[in-house]
């Protein structure tokens, strides 16, 4: 289990093969990380990333997922 705790906002998030999926605005509720929309590769939508995604954090959130499977997957807010 991820120390939360340990995720910053505006830390780069990447996945499994070390590509950038965005940034960190900040934890929403117990379980996903809310991304920046300018992160965003449309840059209109904020995207969550379940923390069950998460394979550890040091200066970056990294996930055990590939780019593809992510965004293929992720849940968007329109705000």
């Amino acid at each position: 289990m991820t120390d939360v705790s340990t995720i910053k906002e505006h830390m780069d998030v990447l996945s499994s093969d070390r590509k950038m999926v965005g940034k960190v605005d900040h934890l929403d509720g117990t379980d996903k990380i809310k991304l920046t929309k300018q992160s965003s590769p449309d840059g209109q939508h904020h995207h969550f990333i379940p923390l069950s995604w998460i394979d550890h954090v040091d200066q970056h959130v990294h996930l055990n997922k590939t780019g593809a499977d992510i965004t293929s997957h992720w849940e968007h807010a329109k705000s």
